[in-house]
């Protein structure tokens, strides 16, 4: 478990995505691009503090020379807060745990106001640092110098609130159907717009990629050498109102292939899209009939 949330911006457009920065990153449109997996250490999110700790990004303040024409949106700080308080709850934290020793944004951290590093000030100027880190410290153009107090405000707010959606306003199944995967056919259930769903151990085992369940931080490990993530902008969202797994590659860095929903209703609970599934794993698909057939080069 990390003992440290750290909140950035990564100062460029926002639609920004690139793995080994931080663990996740919110883009303009608020969705949530989960690139590696919480539970392993990135090498330089936040100087001296990138052991033990998750960096949570807003895409924004790319703007040249003036970085707030590319501000952080409303919904953008949001999504943040939000994915902030999902990840205090799955390690145990309650709202009052959210401090600035548990949760700070890379301005604070620059200039040390935790106190638990002592380093050169490589803050906000107005903190009396170099200026050279001062992500954060407002949260629009001229505003208060509180952006850290404001964020963890949100975050304890979403904690003290009920987690997702009430049940009815879940993304709902219906029926299932079968398609064929490899020349054999596999049951799939429809959702509510039609997508179809499976559980992946059935995708990971119709094309035999070696795979554990890491029960702990509920993520399905796969073992392959030949897959990129590619962080599709309609990736799995936690506004399905479902909780979420994601399927990472067995690494050091961990990177996210694809995010599915956990689902408690059924024998199996880690299901995915099944789409989703064939486009990562670089599996080829034909429409009307919905089949897939081999990976792509393999």
């Amino acid at each position: 478990m990390a003992s440290t949330i750290y909140l950035h911006w990564t100062a460029t457009h926002d639609g920004w995505i690139r793995p080994g920065h931080y663990h996740s990153i919110v883009t303009g449109d608020g969705q949530v691009h989960r690139l590696h997996a919480y539970d392993v250490d990135l090498p330089a999110h936040t100087w001296r503090r990138n052991t033990d700790s998750v960096a949570l990004a807003v895409a924004c303040m790319g703007g040249m020379p003036d970085p707030w024409t590319q501000a952080p949106s409303p919904l953008q700080l949001s999504s943040l807060c939000q994915e902030a308080a999902s990840l205090a709850r799955h390690f145990g934290w309650g709202a009052e745990a959210i401090t600035l020793q548990r949760v700070m944004t890379h301005a604070e951290a620059a200039a040390n106001r935790d106190g638990r590093t002592l380093h050169d000030n490589y803050g906000p100027v107005s903190w009396g640092g170099t200026g050279e880190r001062w992500d954060l410290l407002q949260l629009h153009r001229d505003g208060p110098l509180d952006g850290g107090d404001q964020l963890r405000d949100q975050i304890r707010r979403h904690l003290t609130m009920v987690s997702g959606p009430e049940p009815k306003d879940r993304l709902q199944f219906r029926g299932f159907t079968e398609i064929k995967v490899r020349g054999r056919r596999l049951k799939v259930q429809l959702d509510e717009h039609g997508r179809s769903w499976a559980p992946a151990t059935h995708l990971l085992d119709r094309y035999l990629i070696p795979y554990r369940w890491d029960e702990a931080s509920q993520r399905i490990l796969v073992q392959t050498v030949d897959v990129v993530p590619t962080f599709r902008e309609d990736a799995v969202q936690r506004s399905l109102g479902w909780p979420v797994f994601e399927v990472s590659i067995q690494s050091a860095a961990a990177p996210v292939l694809l995010v599915g929903i956990l689902r408690q209703d059924m024998d199996l609970k880690a299901w995915c899209r099944v789409l989703e599934f064939a486009e990562e794993f670089g599996i080829s698909v034909q429409f009307d009939p919905f089949v897939l057939g081999e990976r792509r080069g393999g």
